[in-house]
């Protein structure tokens, strides 16, 4: 098992591996909303690439939070584990949809500012996050990369669950993951640094970026 330093660490770690995308004009490199955003300002800057963002709220467990059975995006995606969903009364999830729905809304005006919506029409995507656990979140922002237009959409990550792995294979054009540790557990174990990131770090990290 190797550990990262921090994001940035993480961000090189996977730019080793994404090469081919180097310089390419119909690249833009999207951070999933919060933690990915370092990963992925490192990656867009090492390609060449225009950095966005991407903005997709887990759906957690009432009683576990941590613990995923969806994921929401903008443009109205939702995707439910459907094996873990049965297991909670609707009106539950009804609840924590419309929290979840809330705070993707405010995050979406928040970061986008006077950012022209993303727009991703023939474009190479490549969705950059810290980690993959469960794979639901990365999951919806495949989703909503191609309803967006992407014509191929690629996520790229410093570390994952080899369950996530699998899962993400089928629904993407292509799986860059640097390692998938057995036993999984967390993705705060394979960082030095793990701290939340904030939308100040987000907010800084898009300023002077070229949405492309």
């Amino acid at each position: 098992m190797t550990t990262y330093r921090n994001r940035a660490e993480a961000g090189e770690a996977i730019v080793d591996q994404l090469g081919g995308l180097t310089g390419q004009p119909d690249v833009v490199v999207l951070g999933l909303v919060r933690g990915g955003v370092p990963v992925a300002q490192v990656v867009a800057d090492r390609l060449g690439a225009p950095l966005d963002v991407l903005v997709v709220r887990k759906l957690g467990m009432p009683w576990a939070p941590e613990v995923a059975f969806g994921a929401l995006g903008p443009a109205d995606v939702r995707v439910l584990n459907d094996a873990v969903a049965s297991r909670i009364d609707p009106d539950e999830i009804a609840q924590v949809v419309r929290r979840e729905q809330a705070e993707l809304d405010r995050r979406e005006q928040l970061y986008r500012a006077d950012r022209p919506p993303l727009d991703l029409t023939g474009r190479t995507a490549v969705v950059v996050d810290d980690g993959l656990a469960t794979g639901a979140t990365a999951r919806a922002a495949v989703q909503v990369a191609r309803h967006l237009g992407a014509r191929r959409v690629v996520v790229a990550v410093p570390v994952g669950s080899q369950e996530a792995y699998d899962m993400l294979a089928a629904e993407a054009d292509q799986v860059v993951c640097v390692q998938t540790p057995p036993d999984f557990g967390a993705v705060s174990r394979y960082y030095d640094d793990f701290h939340e990131v904030s939308d100040q770090e987000v907010t800084g990290a898009l300023t002077g970026a070229s949405s492309g």
